[in-house]
Parts: structure tokens; sequence; C-alpha cells
């Protein structure tokens, strides 16, 4: 892996909100960044074209479809001349209470759910591995949320996805250590993301800022900041760590 700035990043989810954050931080580090999008090229393409510096490429994938994303992360490889980092971002937040879903509905939330949230991630790991053993190197940031240790009442298969993400990256960090390939998590709160707008409206809105002694929420630019680090030559040993992004609205032992 390369000692700093010039490297090759790839950034699922990058077409929006905490991912076009991402994209942006590392490309304002000097970085080449694939920007992937799951259904919308446009927005992917848009983010694109703002980064600083040059090289950055698009390209999409269906998360829950295992070819597809092989063949996103060896043209985003081949586009960039390489791979040295991996951030998982992509994801799905679909309600599906236990009490309120016919079981169709709830078997069908869990199976998508885990499909685009874990085992997506993890074909892109598989993948992205590939190129970074030939590298001699590199780094994998998930990111996970603090529903991994809270839980999610309405969105029971986000909250196990993300628990599992994390149970995943601290197994490929013992796995991948020997080849010099490093495996974090961020796990934020609720972000200032459009994702999250319906959430944070109004009074449950005040609620969940509420949660936090800061009073606010995450901005996708702070997550950005912890992914970066997290990424970066200087942080290889919190291979295997999670760094909370809650603004200690959930505190964990």
């Amino acid at each position: 892996m390369s000692a700093g700035a010039g490297r090759a990043v790839l950034v699922t989810g990058a077409s929006r909100g905490i991912g076009a954050a991402v994209a942006r931080a590392f490309a304002g580090a000097g970085d080449r960044v694939g920007v992937h999008y799951g259904a919308r090229r446009e927005r992917a393409e848009a983010v694109a074209a703002e980064l600083p510096g040059s090289g950055h490429v698009v390209v999409g994938a269906d998360l829950a479809d295992a070819d597809a994303v092989r063949r996103m992360v060896d043209e985003a490889a081949e586009g960039l001349g390489g791979l040295d980092v991996l951030v998982n971002n992509a994801g799905i937040f679909e309600p599906h209470p236990i009490t309120d879903t016919d079981y169709d509905e709830w078997r069908a939330g869990w199976e998508r759910t885990i499909a685009v949230n874990l085992t997506g991630p993890a074909n892109a790991c598989w993948c992205a591995v590939r190129h970074m053993l030939r590298a001699g190197g590199g780094r994998i940031v998930n990111v996970s949320s603090r529903g991994a240790f809270r839980g999610e009442p309405e969105h029971p298969a986000y909250g196990a996805s993300k628990a599992g993400l994390i149970a995943l990256g601290q197994s490929l960090a013992r796995a991948l250590g020997p080849h010099g390939i490093a495996v974090t998590a961020a796990a934020p709160g609720f972000v200032e993301t459009d994702m999250a707008a319906d959430a944070l409206a109004g009074e449950k809105g005040v609620a969940r800022r509420a949660e936090s002694p800061l009073g606010r929420v995450a901005t996708a630019e702070e997550v950005a900041a912890a992914v970066l680090f997290l990424a970066s030559p200087a942080a290889e040993l919190t291979s295997g760590t999670v760094l909370d992004v809650n603004g200690a609205s959930y505190l964990r032992m």
C-alpha cells in the first residue's frame, strides 16, 4: 500500500450522504476515488465531477448481486490503477417491525437487508483483498451504526446487519493483519443526510438531537473525517476496533 496521498480508494454508496462526503474527504487528501452507486448513476457522476484532483471513476452494482459486485470492484481497480482502500458504506434502512408485518414482508425485509448490508460488503471485501494482496497491503473501513449495539426495534434486520458487519471486520482484521491489511469500523448515530431527513424532522428530530449531550447529530463530513483517519497509515494499530461517532448518544462497554 502506498504511504499516503495518491491511494486508490473505492467507496460504496457514494452517490449521496455519508458516502459522498467520504469520497470528497479522500479526494481532498489527494487520493483517486471510485464512486460506487446502486441505482442512481447520474448522482454518482455528479459527485465524481465535483471531486478535487483527477483519476476518479464511477462504478455501479447492486450489492445483492454477487457477480455484479465482483465486476464492480475489478472495474474500480482497473480504472484507479489498483485498490488500496475499500470503504463499505452503502446500506438500506427499511422498516419491518415484528409486530406490524406479515410473514412475507418480514422475510423479504431480512433477505434484502442482509444481502445489501452484510453479504454485499463481505463479497466486496473478498474481491478487494485480491487486489490488496498483490499491492502488499491495504485498508478496509466498514460503516456500521450505533444500532448494532443499541438495537433497532423498527428495523431489526438493519441492526443485525450492522452488528454482523462489525463481526465480519474483526474476523478479517485478524485474518488479514499478517498481509498488511488493517480492517476497522465507524459506528455513527443519526447523521444529517437526506436518508435521515424524515427521522430528524419536527418533534422526532428534536428528540433525536437531545439524545446527545452535545444537542445535535453528526454531519456527514464528521463521519467522513473518522473514516479518513481509520484508513490512514497512522491508524494501522486501530485494526479490529470500532470508532463511535454518535456524540455520546449511546455509550457501550
